[in-house]
């Protein structure tokens, strides 16, 4: 792990912001408890959590004042392989020697989210007991499966991956996921979106349990991007069909590969032999949109690979994608990507700005 050094008139700066008064509320040592869960376990969210809040206290001894996080790592076995044995997490403890904690964290594992679930079974028990003892809760990334199979999220929101967001309303229809979010917070719960997101939450939660300052301090040392709100711009809309309705994907087909044309919900019923309201029912149920829902994102995404990839202009890439409202157009871009469509093809293309610059 890399030490740093800070000159000392930096961290007084900082330090001297926040009133004596304020300061201690947040003295109450918080302990934090990162599980280490069976599988091929995400190590950024582990080794970055830990080193994260160590530094927040490395913060505090540089101002002669004590500790404010207690971490450990704990799992169900004394050991956890990772990559096929190229790593191995060694927790501190078992989580049956803690019998109460402040935060319990949980990391995303990759694989079958049914059988991380299974095989990591005799964690939630501990979590649900954590909870009603007292503790909050934060999952990372696709740890949101794994809470959301303790009952906790229930009626609650949640975020995740975008990428799983369809697998996760099937597995979990009495959860709120806004897959949009970067991250959420609901009754002491809290969640991240996809990867790298995770630094926005725990920033989020120092700043909770530390105050902005110190927030401000970690996200400026560890160049995290504070205050981000939506994992929007990330998103790739490829389309919902994990499902078994063939004509519901039929639909999406025809939409996807007609997308410019103007394609109305009638127009498609008649092309299925369907109800116009058979047809709408079905398509929710199958792809968590509506149909006009999902004609937008395929056209919005079709836009988006025209900023990425060419150097067009809005009204170009609008006409291309069937939009001739620029209004509209732009009111949808923004809806959908959180950006307006400059300020997307500013971010994902370099050489169509510089082009039009010169």
């Amino acid at each position: 792990m890399c030490k740093r050094r800070y000159p000392q008139g930096v961290i007084t700066t900082y330090w001297g912001l926040i009133a004596k008064d304020a300061l201690a509320n947040f003295m109450i040592m918080k302990h934090v408890t990162i599980l280490i869960p069976q599988g091929t376990t995400s190590l950024s969210n582990i080794e970055g959590t830990y080193q994260i809040f160590n530094e927040v206290n490395s913060f505090m001894a540089m101002m002669g004042k004590p500790p404010l996080f207690e971490i450990h790592l704990a799992g169900g076995s004394a050991e956890a392989s990772q990559r096929n044995g190229l790593f191995t997490i060694k927790p501190h403890l078992n989580v049956k020697d803690i019998a109460k904690t402040d935060l319990v964290i949980i990391p995303a594992v990759h694989g079958d989210q049914q059988k991380v679930i299974e095989s990591n079974a005799e964690l939630l028990p501990w979590i649900v007991e954590q909870y009603k003892g007292g503790a909050e809760l934060a999952c990372f990334c696709l740890g949101a499966f794994f809470l959301a199979a303790t009952g906790l999220l229930k009626g609650k929101q949640c975020a995740t991956h975008w990428h799983l967001a369809h697998q996760f309303r099937a597995m979990y229809p009495d959860v709120n996921l806004v897959d949009d979010k970067i991250m959420t917070e609901d009754d002491g719960i809290y969640s991240s979106g996809g990867a790298y997101s995770y630094l926005n939450l725990v920033v989020y939660l120092i700043e909770k349990y530390a105050g902005r300052d110190v927030a401000v301090l970690t996200a400026k040392t560890f160049m995290i991007d504070i205050d981000r709100s939506s994992q929007s711009p990330f998103m790739i809309f490829q389309g919902q069909k994990m499902h078994e309705d063939e004509q519901i994907k039929k639909a999406q087909e025809y939409i996807e590969h007609n997308f410019a044309a103007k394609i109305t919900v009638d127009g498609l019923a008649d092309m299925l032999a369907l109800g116009r309201r058979n047809l709408e029912r079905r398509f929710k149920k199958a792809t968590s949109n509506t149909v006009v829902e999902y004609i937008q994102r395929v056209k919005i995404e079709a836009a988006k690979k025209g900023f990425e990839t060419s150097r067009k202009n809005i009204n170009e890439v609008m006409y291309e994608v069937g939009y001739t409202d620029t209004k509209a157009f732009r009111t949808i871009f923004r809806k959908v990507t959180g950006l307006s469509p400059i300020a997307y093809r500013n971010k994902y293309n370099k050489e169509a700005v510089m082009h039009q610059a010169s």
